[in-house]
């Protein structure tokens, strides 16, 4: 597909910014709303699945807590994209009810994602979150997913280890900054310290972070929590981060080569929107992610507009614009492109 695409196409942007314009303002009730009902769901279930007795009841409790917390993590996306002054507040709540609980405080993201973004660095070593997947193998493709389970162990000794030890060790606090601080995909980014004007907050977050860790620890080896209580959390965080990778399969189509950066159309027409009539995103791809070549288009636009955003953009741009090619019509049809993909590509040039 990208073979086939303009370098640049700047009216094509234009028009779509100027088609949505009025939709790029965040509803502080919609997002405040949205993150208290998940949260309560989430814990209210992973609480029954710790106590219910049986197999059934505590699997379905389970399988709901993951639903719900999968969606509430992934407000971190919004953060990154969100004025503070939009929804006042918001960042310091989503720490508290989800960031430092799970071990994945708002700045492993903010200051992250954004690079991803940069045209320069879009598709390239310099880019956290992207991988020419499609030029690599089937065998790679799927150790990228199930590794993703152990992200929560990751984190814990991130949080509970890495903290403390390069608090006193200066050289180990280089490489936690560079290569433990960022929730990224690719092995090869490393993350630059943090701008002096982020310095406290991320200060505060990781002592939180690294308070909550030790605990989190304390309270089961102290008996407070029962061992399985701390394994059906693990499990759930697990496959909430599990979930989120193979989510990620989908949101591009990968076949950058990981070196040269790629323009604003391409970088679109790389990106994937699965919308609807497709009902099934709303679990996989919650919070906006369903649009994610969208979101690419106009990052500004809040989740909670990008479904009348395209709308409006499909029945405004002409048949033959390259908006209409970048929606699919299920995350099988995407992973099962890019496997055929991987597949016929002669393996000298993976």
């Amino acid at each position: 597909m990208l073979a086939n695409a303009p370098l640049e196409e700047p009216k094509f942007g234009q028009t779509a910014f100027s088609l949505t314009s009025d939709l790029m303002q965040a509803n502080p009730a919609i997002y405040w709303g949205d993150l208290l009902a998940t949260c309560f769901v989430g814990y209210a279930t992973l609480i029954g699945a710790i106590l219910a007795s049986g197999v059934v009841l505590p699997l379905i409790l389970g399988v709901v807590s993951v639903l719900a917390f999968y969606r509430g993590v992934t407000f971190i996306h919004e953060l990154t994209h969100m004025r503070a002054e939009e929804v006042p507040g918001f960042k310091s709540g989503w720490n508290a009810l989800i960031g430092i609980p799970f071990l994945v405080p708002s700045f492993m993201y903010v200051g992250v994602h954004n690079l991803h973004h940069a045209r320069a660095r879009y598709g390239t070593e310099g880019d956290p979150e992207y991988l020419p997947l499609s030029h690599g193998t089937t065998l790679y493709l799927l150790a990228f997913t199930l590794f993703s389970a152990l992200a929560p162990i990751g984190v814990l000794i991130r949080f509970a280890l890495l903290t403390p030890l390069s608090a006193v060790i200066p050289p180990l606090r280089k490489i936690t900054v560079e290569r433990f601080s960022a929730l990224a995909i690719n092995p090869q980014f490393r993350r630059p310290p943090p701008p002096r004007s982020q310095k406290r907050e991320w200060f505060v977050l990781e002592a939180l972070a690294c308070l909550w860790a030790w605990t989190l620890l304390a309270m089961v080896f102290t008996g407070v929590m029962t061992l399985h209580a701390f394994l059906v959390a693990l499990a759930v965080a697990s496959a909430v981060a599990l979930i989120n990778q193979i989510r990620t399969l989908a949101s591009h189509l990968w076949d950058g080569d990981g070196h040269h950066s790629m323009s604003h159309t391409e970088q679109f027409l790389d990106s994937v929107t699965v919308p609807p009539p497709a009902m099934l995103p709303m679990l996989w791809a919650p919070v906006g992610l369903r649009y994610h070549a969208l979101h690419h288009l106009l990052p500004r636009i809040p989740y909670h507009n990008l479904g009348r955003a395209h709308r409006r953009l499909t029945e405004v741009l002409p048949p033959d614009s390259p908006y209409h090619r970048a929606s699919n019509e299920s995350w099988t049809k995407v992973v099962g492109g890019l496997v055929k993909r991987i597949r016929a590509r002669p393996r000298n040039a993976a």
